[in-house]
């Protein structure tokens, strides 16, 4: 191995030990001084009951543990946006499991909490997973109750799902296992069955002290709304459970029982390991995000058997299309080429960047994989489209507007890995957020912008000088370096992959070497939906 690769492979793996370190924080959700309080109190966290529910020997992905991270800090911050949520197994099935962290302020909602339950649910609908809530929640945060209460992508529209979902018969199970109080109790009353765990749990619209307050009446919780009150005389909860591992057995046992889905038929052979090392991923990845990379080489440390057959290999080379496997599963991979190429004219065309020949060949691919039913995976490392006149009078925002309209129309379950660079209308192209991935994670190495962080304060160090120059003031090259750093620096900031995580851009940042495993449990779930739609491209420019 060269000297690059090891610097490389000692890079990559340092922000693999950061992950690390990162995740061990937020796992702990609001310290342990609050996980040994909430023992105390006969209950497990978040964490633990999550890993009691699933399947030990299966493997589980996370959604959202970075969500808030550097959030809310005025407030005493959010780790994980105070729930945690998985895939993974119960009983053989794939589920998604939704459970409130109450060592983090009582397991009240933020905004961003709001939206990472939001987006449980949407995984859930879009692929037909049964979902289950371990609710322990103090309800909304007041002080934000603003930006959490009243809007569309709110709180309320929680519990519309709640009846959506009962309306595509996606079974919703509930588990109230501390508190669960306002609105947020309609939550477990409209899942298919609750349980509700004694002395710990309870369930009302008001507590004792609003009820003593709004009409007079002095009632201890545990007869307002705690578990024999529900179970016994109000009958609105159906399993009176004696702590939380009785009620998880329960939820066990019930999910056990459920019937088999009928499988959309996305094609699967016995899976194969890749025959290249994939930790020689580590070492194939720059350090630096402007160095060029083979990203084929990446590929064969991906797919089973390290085998792909490419789709136009000789055409539009800035994009590579192929047909793999991953853990057995038919794949179409759209990947972004990031070493400089040349065309059959001779011409050289730059890595990572889209070029009108390769949208047209992705738009191409595309389509095939939909008419084929087969899964579409992106491996983003993409600055954006080509710009300047040649590509402009060769019609560049057509074949790019060609290819945003296949990935929006697409039918076919859609998967994205942001490996690198992730900026501007590349990141549209390919398949970011905006265009309905049913799973999108970051490595380490992403980043995630409108630009990169040197070429955006470039342009706003332009901008600020000529309002200076303006309003005659003479800037010096010091002071104008010192105003670059300070510009850069921020704007590095907000395209780190922590920043994304955060705000939910991204559903996780993982390990290189966990690729596989999120892009086969992601077309497992997938596989359970029916296309609802043929595919169709609509009215687009040829």
């Amino acid at each position: 191995m060269d000297i690059n690769f090891n610097k490389n492979e000692d890079h990559n793996k340092l922000l693999v030990s950061e992950l690390r370190h990162r995740f061990a924080k937020v796992s702990l959700g609001g310290g342990q001084k609050r996980i040994d309080k909430h023992h105390s109190k006969g209950k497990m966290t978040a964490r633990e009951r999550i890993d009691f529910l699933l399947d030990t020997k299966k493997p589980s992905i996370e959604i959202g543990a970075f969500v808030g991270d550097e959030m809310y800090e005025e407030h005493g911050g959010c780790p994980s946006g105070g729930v945690v949520v998985k895939i993974g197994y119960v009983q053989g099935k794939q589920c998604i499991v939704v459970a409130n962290d109450a060592t983090v302020k009582a397991g009240a909602w933020f905004p961003i909490t709001a939206k990472k339950n939001l987006r449980a649910q949407e995984i859930s609908i879009e692929n037909r997973l049964p979902i289950i809530y371990l609710v322990d929640s103090a309800g909304v945060y007041l002080p934000m109750q603003d930006e959490i209460f009243p809007d569309k992508e709110h709180f309320g529209r929680i519990f519309r799902n709640n009846a959506v979902m009962s309306s595509m018969g996606i079974t919703q199970i509930s588990a109230v296992m501390g508190s669960c109080v306002a609105g947020g109790a309609y939550l477990p009353i409209m899942s298919d069955e609750a349980l509700i765990v004694d002395k710990t749990g309870s369930i009302f619209l008001a507590g004792s002290y609003l009820v003593k307050a709004a009409i007079g009446e002095s009632i201890d919780n545990e007869t307002l709304g705690g578990a024999t009150t529900h179970c016994e005389i109000s009958g609105v909860t159906d399993y009176k459970s004696k702590d939380d591992k009785d009620a998880l057995t329960t939820i066990k046992n019930i999910v056990g029982k459920i019937g088999d889905y009928t499988p959309t038929g996305y094609n699967r052979v016995k899976a194969a390991k890749p025959k290249e090392n994939p930790e020689e991923i580590f070492g194939i990845l720059p350090k630096a995000r402007h160095e060029q990379y083979d990203m084929k080489e990446i590929i064969k440390r991906v797919v089973d058997n390290s085998e792909f057959d490419e789709y136009k290999a000789g055409y539009g080379k800035s994009i590579i299309t192929a047909y793999a496997r991953i853990d057995g599963w038919a794949v179409g991979i759209v990947a972004n080429q990031r070493k400089l190429v040349k065309t059959t004219k001779g011409e050289m065309q730059f890595g990572g960047v889209i070029y009108s020949d390769s949208a047209d060949k992705a738009t191409r691919f595309i389509a095939n994989c939909n008419q084929k039913k087969i899964p579409l995976v992106f491996l983003q490392d993409v600055t954006g489209f080509m710009v300047g006149s040649k590509s402009e009078h060769g019609g560049i925002i057509k074949d790019g507007a060609k290819m945003v309209n296949a990935v929006s129309n697409s039918v076919v379950p859609k998967f994205t890995i942001i490996i690198g660079n992730s900026y501007g209308a590349g990141n549209y192209a390919m398949c970011g957020k905006a265009y309905d991935p049913r799973l999108i994670a970051a490595w380490p190495s992403a980043e995630l912008a409108v630009m990169s962080g040197n070429s955006a304060a470039k342009v706003l160090l332009q901008i600020e000088t000529a309002s200076l120059k303006k309003k005659g003031e003479k800037i010096t090259k010091e002071q104008e370096e010192e105003l670059f750093n300070k510009i850069k620096s921020r704007y590095d900031r907000q395209i780190s992959p922590y920043y994304a995580a955060a705000r939910l851009w991204t559903d996780a940042i993982i390990n290189p070497l966990d690729t596989r495993t999120w892009i086969s449990m992601g077309i497992e779930a997938a596989n359970q939906a029916p296309i609802e739609k043929p595919f169709n491209l609509g009215i687009i420019q040829v």
